[in-house]
């Protein structure tokens, strides 16, 4: 009987672990899977978790923390009725090698943000310039960005268009800048390619490039 709820006390901590973990990167975890699918609208889906990531992630170091505590902590040698505890074999869910998994794999959801970048390809300009005076740069002001995840998003969706010459972002500012062949290529549709990932444009505005 010990045994077994021991097993559901370590399974409840552990779930509860992995969950926090989740769904404190689950708004960078989302525009990935989102570009994966082919279903790049759903990208910014959980946007609205990114006000919550502080608070999942000390609950996850909490939670992780009182597993190891509970796992290393000395062992008494005998139970309230004097008896001698037999140590017999412990289920896998109760093991250090399974929680070290688990701890992993929790880290690894947790600093996701700082490398979803490597999940987007690169890409490379398709704008065949015919004259230096169709190239244009637009500033657009974007909701609903998190993490440099979102930044690459967008620089992926918007390089797809045919005409772009340039494009950054930054999840920080929530902006990105395109420089595009106004010949092959509206600002409509660029509005649109940016809408389409899931995260709004609240704003645009040309940007005159001064003359040398």
């Amino acid at each position: 009987m010990e045994n077994l709820e021991s097993s559901k006390k370590s399974k409840g901590i552990v779930t509860t672990g992995i969950l926090a973990a989740i769904g404190a990167s689950l708004c960078c975890i989302t525009p990935v899977l989102a570009l994966v699918a082919g279903s790049t609208g759903a990208a910014a889906t959980f946007s609205w978790m990114e006000p919550f990531r502080p608070y999942l992630i000390g609950v996850t170091v909490l939670v992780l923390g009182f597993a190891w505590y509970q796992k290393l902590k000395p062992v008494k040698a005998a139970d309230d009725c004097g008896c001698e505890l037999t140590p017999g074999k412990k289920p896998f869910m109760q093991t250090k090698t399974f929680l070290s998994i688990i701890t992993i794999f929790a880290v690894a959801m947790l600093s996701f943000p700082n490398y979803a970048h490597i999940f987007y390809p690169e890409t490379e300009s398709t704008a065949v310039i015919t004259e230096v005076s169709n190239i244009q740069k637009v500033h657009f002001d974007i909701k609903g960005m998190t993490c440099q995840g979102c930044s690459e998003h967008i620089k992926h969706a918007v390089s797809e268009n045919a005409g772009i010459v340039r494009v950054d972002a930054s999840w920080e500012k929530g902006e990105a800048t395109v420089e595009y062949d106004a010949s092959v290529l509206s600002l409509d549709t660029l509005t649109e390619s940016i809408n389409a990932t899931g995260y709004t444009v609240v704003g645009t505005q040309s940007i005159k490039e001064s003359s040398k």
